[in-house]
């Protein structure tokens, strides 16, 4: 195995985990050997595809909605998550996230009370042409980069590797599954079939004629903890033999991956880069804990990678 099939992960420890992971199960006389129809590895989209801070790109988007509507509404600027998107309050939107994946929901139910009634009677292809115009056009508040800048390079690079070794790699996120499968062709060569996320509840409606799918302003699933697994084997019909994911939310996704009769490879993608991107660890406590208790993959992007994001000039 040459040193260029992953050029942008160092020639570290966790680098060679990989290299000898996919080695073992692509071996037809090894012990380890996993034919390519179960080869099939998940991918948390929120930081571990791309950057997550301040806030998610589809959170970003749908709070300058709320903030349209507080500008045209002064009363709803005294009430979340109006307040924080009218005053681009990005730490009390960002706590409300953290404290969700550290057990406490109040604040995030705020935001989807907020959200909810926005998907109320959408198409589910213009939410779909929304996101892909969204994230090629606007950029992250902090970096600077338009928001299909911000994935990871050494990701991307992972993801072909997996490919030209007959693995089948999905997204399974917590973001709407409408906004990724907007995205995932053009940012990541993802499929729409592949592309897991949060669902509301849908209408079949007819518009001019033409049957059309609509957004209900119900929640159907949130994609997220004990839910990625149940999501994985509905959509999937197969266990993963490699997971990726960097915050509690990910924790049961990572479990679920391999038995006792599949070899498994799980990988935990550590924020530690101030410099290059951010550093950070809450939300994501227990699947540290759990990561350096049973001998899990944590992907340094500090030591790991060579570089964090795509060469652009957007």
């Amino acid at each position: 195995m040459t040193t260029d099939k992953l050029p942008n992960w160092r020639n570290t420890l966790t680098r060679q985990a990989i290299l000898d992971f996919v080695a073992a199960v692509t071996d037809e006389a090894g012990p380890h050997y996993v034919p390519p129809a179960e080869r099939v590895a998940v991918f948390d989209n929120d930081g571990t595809l791309w950057c997550e801070k301040p806030l998610y790109a589809q959170l970003d988007l749908l709070l300058r909605k709320l903030l349209t509507q507080a500008e045209h509404d002064p009363a709803l600027r005294e009430r979340q998550p109006w307040q924080a998107a009218y005053h681009k309050d990005y730490a009390w939107l960002g706590g409300a996230i953290t404290r969700y994946y550290q057990g406490d929901d109040t604040d995030v139910r705020l935001i989807l009370n907020g959200i909810l009634a926005l998907a109320d009677g959408r198409d589910v292809e213009e939410v779909e042409a929304e996101a892909a115009a969204f994230v090629a056009r606007e950029r992250n508040p902090t970096l600077g980069r338009t928001y299909a800048a911000v994935v990871y390079q050494p990701m991307l690079e992972l993801l072909r590797f997996l490919e030209h070794h007959s693995f089948t790699c999905y997204i399974v996120s917590g973001s709407g599954r409408e906004f990724l499968r907007g995205i995932a062709e053009a940012l990541y060569a993802i499929p729409r079939d592949r592309v897991i996320g949060s669902t509301v509840a849908y209408a079949y409606e007819v518009r001019d004629g033409v049957g059309t799918i609509v957004q209900k302003a119900e929640l159907d699933v949130i994609d997220d903890g004990p839910n990625k697994p149940i999501q994985i084997w509905g959509v999937v019909g197969h266990r993963p033999i490699l997971a990726a994911g960097n915050s509690n939310g990910d924790l049961a996704m990572l479990q679920y991956a391999g038995d006792l009769s599949l070899p498994a490879l799980r990988l935990l993608v550590l924020h530690d880069d101030a410099e290059r991107e951010f550093a950070y660890t809450a939300g994501a406590e227990r699947a540290l804990d759990a990561a350096r208790t049973q001998d899990w993959t944590i992907v340094s992007m500090r030591d790991d990678w060579r570089q964090v994001f795509p060469d652009v000039n957007d």
